[in-house]
């Protein structure tokens, strides 16, 4: 390879990250926007709190089905041709929530907020996209890179209940579902720019072209695979516990804060807040994996949202301040979650069963978050939000156990290669 064919692909990878640091912009502020509102949209639709947790369920699960479809895409024609097509579903759902609203059919909102999902789906592979354009000492910084340009969109989303609101009664729409006018531009103009703009490399191959790509296996032969390498294991936790731990409180935070009478605007306010713990500090959580290795960042990411729970179990009905503390460092504790967790699975996994274990990843970490989603509308209805933090600490435990054994694991694996050979 000609210095100048190496200095053409470097401009090349640095337009595809800045493609899909923009896309992630745009994306932010359509998901924010519905997720801020979609619970209370459902409960209203359907009538009841826990049909509330049902409805961000579908946008979840939607996400979770169609995570492994787009890897594969992604493995056969490339990352471009996956995140359009995930946009574009995304759009559609946005058009059906708009329908479900003008018709007051919930199973109509179910189908529309499953494919709304999509959006999500693709906005996750995004982060595994910005790996594949950099070489691999710096592929978590640059995840987080990526991940960090959510933070004005979807910091933006919340903000825009209010608005959106007014919006959707100036159309002669349910004033909730105003605010996925603005989703449906969001998506539109993701599909747009990445379609029209995003090159990357084939998944995992930034040497030279001469070089043998190894071929992906099936996704169950990668599963096997990873159940029985402990690191890798733990990374799919890692990433599948943050998720869970992170949808569970949060969708039901909005439904907790209206029964207390708050204003829709305060709602806006406190998922901002967690939003950008989600991805304000996701550089740093980045550099740091680069730094200090991906386990202690999730081991760090778990200590946090010990903190996040304790501040939810403790926070008055009404206290927002306290609320907003409770889920910015919730935010926190998710980015450390899935950046190391992303980090370990993208470094842990072979050649060949790298792209299959990230579907994989994606969809069940969205498959468990909708389960955790419903789930956490019965328990908020049973329990309220001291009970639905308590479940959220549950989830920890797994992570620890598996942690143990993938550092029993390493540790074995150094004494092997320093012990002498005979």
């Amino acid at each position: 390879m000609t210095r100048g064919d190496g200095s053409a692909r470097k401009t090349q990878h640095r337009r595809a990250l800045m493609v899909l640091i923009i896309s992630q912009l745009l994306a932010g502020v359509g998901v924010a926007s519905g997720f801020a509102v979609g619970g209370l949209l459902a409960e209203k639709i359907a009538g009841t709190v826990t049909m509330a947790g049902f409805g961000q369920t579908a946008s979840l699960l939607g996400a979770g089905i169609v995570a492994i479809p787009l890897a594969r895409l992604a493995a056969r024609r490339g990352r471009r041709w996956a995140l359009t097509t995930g946009y574009v579903l995304a759009v559609v759902g946005a058009v059906l929530i708009l329908l479900a609203a003008m018709t007051n059919i919930f199973p109509i909102l179910l189908v529309g907020l499953g494919a709304f999902g999509a959006a999500q789906a693709s906005g996750l592979q995004s982060r595994f996209a910005a790996t594949e354009v950099v070489k691999p000492a710096f592929q978590a910084t640059a995840m987080s890179i990526v991940l960090w340009s959510t933070t004005i969109g979807s910091v933006a989303g919340p903000n825009l209940s209010q608005l959106g609101a007014d919006l959707g009664a100036g159309l002669g729409l349910e004033p909730l579902a105003g605010p996925y006018v603005f989703s449906l531009v969001s998506f539109a103009l993701a599909a747009l720019l990445i379609g029209l703009f995003l090159r990357t490399p084939a998944p995992g191959h930034l040497e030279d072209d001469a070089v043998q790509k190894p071929k992906s296996v099936g996704l169950i032969v990668a599963l096997k695979s990873a159940r029985r390498h402990p690191p890798t294991l733990f990374a799919l936790m890692a990433i599948t516990g943050s998720h869970m731990i992170m949808v569970g409180v949060m969708v039901m935070t909005p439904v907790h804060m209206a029964h207390q009478g708050l204003s829709l605007d305060m709602v806006g306010i406190v998922i901002s807040v967690h939003i950008l713990g989600m991805y304000a500090a996701s550089p740093v959580m980045g550099w740091l994996t680069d730094k200090i290795g991906a386990g202690r960042v999730i081991a760090m990411g778990m200590g946090i949202f010990m903190v996040s729970m304790v501040l939810g179990a403790t926070a008055g009905p009404d206290d927002t301040l306290m609320l907003g503390a409770a889920l910015g460092v919730l935010g926190l504790g998710w980015s450390a979650g899935l950046i190391g967790g992303s980090a370990l699975l993208t470094r842990s996994a072979s050649p060949e069963t790298r792209v299959p274990l990230q579907g994989a990843s994606d969809a069940i970490m969205n498959i468990a978050a909708a389960v955790s989603a419903a789930v956490s509308g019965v328990v908020l209805a049973w329990g309220g939000y001291l009970a639905l933090n308590s479940l959220a600490a549950l989830v920890l435990v797994p992570m620890f156990i598996l942690g143990l054994a993938a550092l029993r694991s390493r540790r074995a694996s150094v004494d092997r290669s320093a012990a002498p050979k005979s």
